[in-house]
């Protein structure tokens, strides 16, 4: 069996959960199937990798019709699959297009949808229709939508409510518990400012609506004097969150010491040495279908506090391997809470209690990595993915 994935995302050029998925995902087929990745971006070197980029006629068009483009170009490759298989909707139309022409199933895994993100017209302007269209025309057509967790699923339904429901499959996201492991640098914690012996909450993510991070940042102005604030976040999704964000940091900083912000990308054991530091991670997202890096900070040993939403809570047992904070939130699409002021009071709360007993927070970091171990594991991940690959292969013959 021969599996085309087509992704925007694939290393060296990964930026979010969607890019980890994929390269987790793609490394644990390949013991089993043949698997060709179509990848977004510049020329890569892998074995059964090819690259495509914009094409040179639309470069200074809207960033959503440069990806058509791109799609487009990788259209005529995944001749001679059997399935093909895309990630996000910058590849869903390579996708959908290759199915057609081809006549083979296609498989879309659902990282996120746009009817859920209203935000990014921010960033894409009249290309959030665009994107929106394509979105919609790939999962309404697809043999099979994999959603990363059940809340996504019911998300999805939601959104879409012409899909057939025996369609959308539920096989979650998943953590290298080898690569992703507890690290002690003390030398690096110091080069980046953070104290080993006081306290600390970490964050780690994009600057985007969806990720919490305002939220987050007026709750730290309630916690403890002596905790830290330890912020790894980049990749403004608009000047104007940055803006927002930039001047929520200064109110921060005037206020209380001990807040570090490091905006450029870390490698992984950095990432690991710093997780491994947290008295706690939190994830105070208002939209999440499951989110990687809860499990990569579990897979550190670190107590996750997370926004009870989305796939958060089928990752995080409140209790056992860290809390979820209650929000009650607007249905308009956007995640916001109802009453913000209440949700950033609850989060400052929970975040205080875990931070204050760092023993409690021990235990659920260690209960944290061994749930991500057990529960979370690529092979079983993709051995239910090429099983789904095979029934839609043979549904379509």
């Amino acid at each position: 069996m021969r599996v085309d994935i087509v992704t925007k995302e694939y290393p060296p050029e990964i930026y979010g959960g969607a890019g980890v998925h994929v390269t987790e995902l793609v490394s644990a087929l390949r013991r089993s199937i043949e698997v060709q990745v179509r990848a977004f971006g510049g020329d890569r070197d892998e074995t059964d990798t090819t690259s495509y980029g914009v094409p040179v006629e639309l470069a200074a068009a809207n960033p959503a019709v440069q990806t058509l483009g791109t799609d487009l170009e990788i259209v005529g490759g995944v001749a001679g699959a059997d399935v093909v298989h895309s990630h996000t909707w910058y590849a869903n139309f390579a996708g959908h297009l290759a199915s057609l022409l081809h006549g083979i199933p296609h498989v879309v895994t659902a990282h996120s949808l746009e009817p859920l993100r209203p935000w990014k017209a921010e960033q894409l302007g009249g290309g959030y229709a665009v994107s929106s269209y394509v979105e919609k025309t790939a999962y309404e057509n697809a043999a099979a939508v994999i959603a990363v967790s059940d809340g996504m699923r019911r998300d999805i339904l939601r959104s879409y409510p012409s899909l057939d429901p025996a369609k959308v499959r539920v096989i979650y996201n998943g953590i290298d518990v080898e690569a992703w492991h507890p690290r002690e640098d003390h030398a690096l914690l110091e080069r980046y400012g953070i104290d080993p012996n006081r306290p600390s909450v970490v964050f780690v993510g994009r600057i985007t609506r969806q990720k919490g991070l305002p939220y987050f940042l007026r709750a730290a102005a309630e916690l403890p004097a002596e905790v830290q604030i330890v912020l790894c976040a980049g990749a403004p999704d608009t000047p104007q969150i940055m803006a927002e964000v930039e001047g929520l940091v200064r109110d921060l900083q005037a206020c209380r010491d001990g807040v570090v912000w490091i905006d450029e990308f870390l490698q992984r054991d950095q990432l690991c040495a710093i997780l491994t530091s947290a008295t706690t991670f939190v994830c105070p997202s208002v939209y999440e279908p499951l989110g990687i890096v809860n499990l990569e900070a579990m897979a550190c040993g670190a107590a996750v506090v997370g926004t009870a939403t989305g796939g958060i809570p089928e990752v995080v047992v409140d209790g056992v391997t860290g809390r979820l904070v209650p929000i009650e939130q607007v249905q308009d699409g956007t995640g916001t809470p109802v009453d913000p002021d209440r949700f950033v009071a609850d989060l400052a709360a929970v975040l205080t209690d875990v931070v204050s007993d760092p023993e409690r927070a021990r235990a659920y970091g260690e209960a944290g990595r061994e749930r991500a171990a057990t529960a979370f594991s690529w092979q079983a991940i993709a051995d239910a993915t090429e099983a789904l690959y095979r029934e839609v292969a043979e549904r379509a013959d």
